[in-house]
């Protein structure tokens, strides 16, 4: 007789200690801890049949979105292949999903994951792997929705719930509702102190809002909670934001150095903060000295390329940053080829990816005017290159860099505004507009917002000394 997990769904498996070691690395899937591909491996050693045990570490492999974890799916879709008829039609569901997303059919991997979820709405690794997706794909109603579709099956006796409910909190933060984003993150927390994707949705609100003394406070308090978590390394590059929010790119280095510096093992994710940092510390003029080449090497390792463009455009970043002519030319071309390509990937890739990539390479090369050409005319999809708004901001700080590099401050004064409605306590927005009054010769106005950006600063590091 099969048996059922901790929430009461139907496993393939028999034994009871293949499946004690499947409920450990769902646990540590849900937590970013440990090593649920190694507890897999345990649980399939006690049941080589366990068709759920293959089917989370396809589910692992897709949300990775590291083109190196694709071997990890096709061995899950053999070993459902090979098990047959005693895979119940959940566990083939999951692996049906996985096998579009290796297959580059993104869209339709998201949906078959989701389909998972409304029918075993208590399938809380379908509905992760689901939020996952939408979060790769860029799709913030989705982020929001769909954990609030299951919701219903929920309530704090059923084990997980408060990881679903730091799901939740941050597709609402992505969907705007910043204030019942934070409510529900904090009550996550208190259901399961040990979310780091929880602090991680209340840290956006704080982002996003711009209460930067709120941010630090929140890191600092909640860390040792979260510091050994796979996701360490992105709550951290968060501190380092709220610094060059500050203009203490010293401070935010030292973060960069000590937290979010990937080591030669790291990750596609890690990768991707350390270069949305060092581009955002090189657009203010700061010199990063040979960490562009430590990184540059860090993704030759990865050898991404084509799958992902998410994952390309910030590779391209470091090579370019770096003077990597030869690898800026390959990740190019690989782009120029996927953009002729009808799935998910070449679609995202032709409408976003490929433009920003040109855009980027332009300006490493200060050919500014060129820049923000490319850069204008993507900022209202971005979107679709996937990621939050927070990560997805380089789009609109790289144009609006590129424009006052070109000198057209009247422009530049426009995007400006748009920044400092968005988040007007960011001393940063302010400085932006002071320069853009700068380049139009409206030298009172600068000043004004300059002193304004600095009473916006005083502000924020009166509170964080209080």
């Amino acid at each position: 007789m099969s048996l059922t997990d901790s929430r009461g769904l139907a496993v393939s498996t028999r034994n009871g200690a293949a499946l004690e070691l499947y409920e450990r690395a769902v646990a540590e899937t849900h937590g970013y801890c440990g090593n649920p591909l190694v507890t897999l491996d345990e649980a399939l050693a006690e049941d080589p049949d366990f068709a759920m045990a293959h089917a989370l570490r396809a589910d692992l492999a897709v949300m990775s979105t590291e083109q190196g974890a694709l071997p990890i799916v096709q061995a899950s879709v053999d070993a459902i292949e090979r098990i047959g008829a005693r895979a119940n039609p959940r566990e083939r569901a999951h692996v049906a999903a996985a096998r579009a997303w290796m297959n580059g059919r993104f869209d339709e991997a998201v949906k078959l994951y989701g389909d998972v979820a409304i029918e075993h709405p208590r399938d809380l690794v379908a509905i992760q792997t689901a939020h996952v997706c939408d979060f790769n794909l860029g799709d913030s109603m989705m982020l929001r929705d769909r954990p609030a579709q299951v919701l219903p099956h929920w309530n704090a006796n059923v084990p997980g719930f408060g990881y679903l409910l730091g799901m939740h909190a941050f597709g609402l933060e992505e969907t705007a509702n910043y204030s019942r984003a934070e409510d529900i993150g904090r009550r996550a927390l208190d259901l399961n102190a040990r979310d780091p994707w929880a602090v991680h949705a209340v840290q956006h609100v704080f982002e996003m809002q711009g209460r930067i003394h709120d941010g630090m406070q929140w890191l600092q308090a909640t860390s040792p909670t979260w510091s050994d978590s796979a996701l360490s390394y992105h709550n951290w590059w968060h501190l380092a934001l709220h610094h060059l929010e500050l203009g203490d790119f010293a401070s935010a280095l030292d973060v960069y150095d000590r937290l979010v510096h990937p080591k030669p093992t790291a990750v596609a994710l890690e990768l991707v903060d350390a270069s949305q940092l060092l581009w955002r510390v090189t657009l203010r003029g700061f010199d990063v000295g040979e960490r562009w080449q430590e990184l540059a090497d860090c993704w030759a390792r990865q050898a991404e390329g084509g799958y992902y463009v998410f994952n390309d455009v910030h590779a391209l970043m470091a090579y370019a940053s770096a003077g990597r002519d030869d690898q800026v030319r390959g990740i190019l071309a690989t782009l120029m080829q996927r953009a002729n390509d009808p799935d998910t990937n070449g679609h995202n890739t032709r409408e976003v990816g490929l433009p920003l990539a040109r855009a980027i390479i332009a300006v490493a090369e200060g050919r500014n005017a060129e820049a923000a050409e490319l850069l204008l005319p993507i900022r209202s999809k971005a979107s679709r290159m996937g990621g939050s708004h927070a990560q997805r901001d380089i789009v609109q700080l790289s144009c609006i860099e590129a424009i006052l590099r070109s000198g057209n401050g009247q422009f530049a004064r426009a995007l400006a505004s748009e920044r400092i409605e968005q988040k007007p306590a960011s001393p940063f927005n302010w400085q932006l507009a002071a320069r853009a009054m700068n380049a139009k010769g409206d030298f009172a106005a600068a000043k004004a917002a300059r002193d304004h950006a600095e009473l916006r600063r005083r502000a924020q590091l009166r509170r964080s000394a209080a």
